[in-house]
């Protein structure tokens, strides 16, 4: 899928520069959950995270999960099912993206008892993937969707939204194959937000803000359309 407009904004108009000083990590609040604040908050290196009770809160935290792709680690489990069950199912991009994020809210949350993943989440988040920045991972067994992940391509950097799975390994599954193609589109590490269990495992790990906001900056000068499998 291509982009229709452009890659990234260049100037910030809605957020304060989130390099500076912040509370938690919350750049801003505020419930302008638009694409165009959206292209603009990833553009900076801020996304949304939606609390109860609250305006929706923009978020560039002093530390940030990143993957890079030379670090990547299949442990020797996960390379025997690969293996061995890896041909028993189906990887496909951008199919089903309003599914796999559907799922992904449905996910439970340790400490948390609803989803960050908000219905005005989901709607604007919809509308993005129409314009070609957010996309989906899926995995197939038997045509049922078995797992999946979301994300975005702004700027020259995927930022992992979520991922969900009803069999094992079924989001590691995508992630793997997603680190195959942005491979093949020139990138060299995706942006993580957080590291969980999943992605520790697969070798997800934590930078500074600083860090990554230079990473951000250096994928800005070397930025180009995505192209994903068309499936």
């Amino acid at each position: 899928m291509r982009n229709l407009r452009q890659l990234f904004v260049k100037r910030r108009r809605r957020f304060p520069d989130p390099a500076g000083p912040t509370m938690d990590g919350v750049v801003a609040m505020g419930d302008d959950l638009t694409v165009d604040t959206l292209l603009e908050a990833y553009s900076f290196g801020i996304f949304p995270w939606p609390h109860p009770d609250l305006p929706c809160l923009w978020f560039c935290p002093d530390e940030r999960g990143v993957l890079d792709f030379k670090d990547l680690h299949i442990g020797r489990s996960l390379d025997k099912f690969l293996r061995r069950h890896g041909g028993d199912y189906e990887i496909t991009f951008n199919r089903a993206f309003s599914d796999v994020m559907r799922e992904c809210a449905r996910v439970p949350r340790p400490g948390q008892s609803g989803t960050w993943i908000t219905s005005e989440i989901m709607h604007t988040y919809l509308e993005f993937h129409k314009l070609g920045y957010a996309h989906s991972v899926e995995c197939w067994s038997n045509r049922e969707l078995v797992g999946g992940l979301y994300g975005v391509y702004v700027a020259g950097v995927f930022s992992g939204e979520s991922m969900f799975f009803k069999k094992d390994n079924a989001s590691k599954l995508c992630l793997i194959r997603l680190v195959a193609e942005l491979s093949k589109n020139g990138l060299t590490w995706m942006d993580i937000q957080m590291v969980t269990g999943v992605t520790s495992q697969l070798g997800g790990r934590y930078i500074t803000k600083t860090e990554y906001l230079d990473r951000l900056k250096a994928a800005k000068r070397k930025v180009r359309p995505l192209y994903l499998p068309f499936v």
